[in-house]
């Protein structure tokens, strides 16, 4: 799926002819949408689509626009009439700061995506793959037979070893990488309540949770400071993205500041765990409750390696443990909201949008829609096969987002989760126990509340061994 042939506005008609967009139903007094947004945003956002592409959301006293088609998602994140901005990145500034990549706009962009392209260019990936499979067969290799996992604990420890010894060159300690989840988790949550029901000042009060919101912010400051200065006190330079941001200069050939270090730093840590940690939790989950495609997976790599354990040469011909990643990611996005801000009177879908306005969009909702997809709710990996793949609408999938905001780390991710897919699928028949929780945990992302699989070890014939503790081996109960 392409992006670049987008054209890059819309905005060609003439302003008497454009029509205000349809406000959404179901507000309530006061907080409007907002309530909705708080109770079951994933329904209430997936829900817009039948009320039109272009919906006007009211969260408070503050109008939105809502945009639900692929067509019209594609166009606004592709045109140059709308910015990063918005609640969603106002309520994330505590946490991303102003100068990093994630949330700077025009010049200051473009020269920081030059400083890091060159870390995940396609011929610096296999560069990180000793990396990659000693972490991922680290992963599976402590488990003990019919030991129970806690997948938030293990899903974010390998993602952010793995960021940080690939791009930050860090030897780092399993009980940084447990501080950083603990924050995350903390922090993301609260930025979400913070971005749909905007109280300012009440927020700053000394309450149980802000207490906790703000320890955990000055806490995984505090871990990127650490990084930063065992950088500098060791005078290493190695060829890593730390090193380029620590040689980098500005427009005028300075070097960079502190602070605009220090974001870019946090941008790495945010996608290296947040997002990539997330997403192996869902794929746990998926080999859970379908380990028909589980034994797919298994059985392709065992025809790929002949019996040698998995290794990154192998991920390009992992066909359908590629598709299963995939579809997992259409499913279950890391990143499911995202918002811009209007720079100028526009249009989308012939509907106006003044200059200042804010836009949101779900990328769950968009990757979901059943004029997409058939059979829309389906886990159905086949469904990214070349010859089915070319049905799916242009910019109805965009897990790492599209254009010059396309998240330059899409190949080293997939890679990564694609090793680490093949590494526990031939490793482990899992499956949920008592106790484990693994509805949706909605905050700036999504991952499973507490989600806790008890591992079997597969058989080097591919089968399941007997498993301790009474554990089931036969198929999961689950459809």
């Amino acid at each position: 799926m392409t992006v670049e042939s987008v054209p890059p506005g819309t905005g060609s008609r003439p302003s008497s002819e454009l029509r205000e967009p349809p406000l959404a139903g179901g507000g309530v007094p006061v907080l409007r949408h907002a309530w909705r947004m708080v109770r079951d945003p994933l329904a209430f956002m997936s829900g817009l689509r039948d009320h039109g592409e272009v919906v006007r959301l009211r969260l408070g006293p503050k109008t939105l626009y809502a945009v639900t088609s692929p067509e019209l998602t594609g166009a606004l994140a592709l045109s140059t009439d709308f910015e990063i901005a918005g609640p969603l990145w106002e309520s994330l500034e505590e946490l991303l700061g102003k100068e990093g990549v994630a949330t700077a706009n025009g010049p200051r962009h473009r020269r920081q995506r030059r400083t890091m392209q060159p870390a995940f260019r396609l011929d610096a990936i296999p560069g990180y793959a000793p990396v990659m499979e000693e972490e991922a067969h680290a992963l599976t290799g402590r488990w003990q037979a019919g030991e129970i996992i806690d997948c938030t604990t293990e899903a974010f420890r390998i993602a952010v070893r793995v960021a940080a010894r690939c791009l930050l060159r860090g030897a780092y300690m399993d009980e940084r990488a447990e501080r950083l989840s603990a924050a995350l988790d903390t922090l993301f949550r609260g930025m979400y309540r913070r971005m749909v029901i905007p109280l300012g000042p009440l927020y700053r009060l000394p309450l149980p949770a802000n207490r906790r919101f703000n320890g955990a912010l000055a806490d995984f400051h505090l871990i990127v400071d650490e990084i930063v200065a065992e950088r500098r006190a060791s005078g290493q330079r190695p060829n890593d993205l730390l090193t380029a941001l620590l040689e980098a200069t500005d427009g005028n050939g300075d070097p960079i500041g502190e602070q605009e270090i220090h974001d870019q730093v946090v941008a790495i840590l945010t996608a290296g765990a947040e997002t990539v940690g997330s997403t192996i939790m869902w794929l746990l989950h998926v080999l859970a409750e379908h380990p028909e495609h589980a034994d797919k997976v298994r059985a392709e790599v065992e025809s790929v390696t002949a019996g040698r354990p998995v290794a990154f040469e192998d991920v390009r011909a992992l066909r359908h443990t590629n598709n299963v990643v995939i579809e997992a990611m259409r499913l279950r996005p890391a990143i499911w909201i995202l918002t811009r801000r209007a720079v100028a009177d526009t249009e989308l879908g012939g509907y106006r949008i003044p200059a200042g306005s804010d836009i949101v969009y779900s990328p769950y909702a968009v990757q979901r829609d059943p004029r997409s997809y058939t059979d829309h709710l389906r886990f159905d990996p086949d469904r990214w096969l070349p010859e089915r793949a070319k049905e799916v609408p242009k910019y109805a999938m965009t897990p790492f987002g599209v254009g010059n905001r396309k998240c330059p780390s899409d190949h080293f991710s997939m890679a990564l989760l694609t090793l680490v897919t093949a590494a526990l699928a031939t490793s482990y028949h899992f499956e949920q126990t008592p106790g484990s929780k693994d509805g949706t945990r909605v905050g700036i992302t999504l991952h499973p509340h507490d989600l806790r699989l008890r591992t079997t070890p597969r058989s080097p014939q591919g089968g399941v061994s007997k498993a301790p503790h009474g554990t089931r081996t036969g198929p999961s109960k689950h459809p």
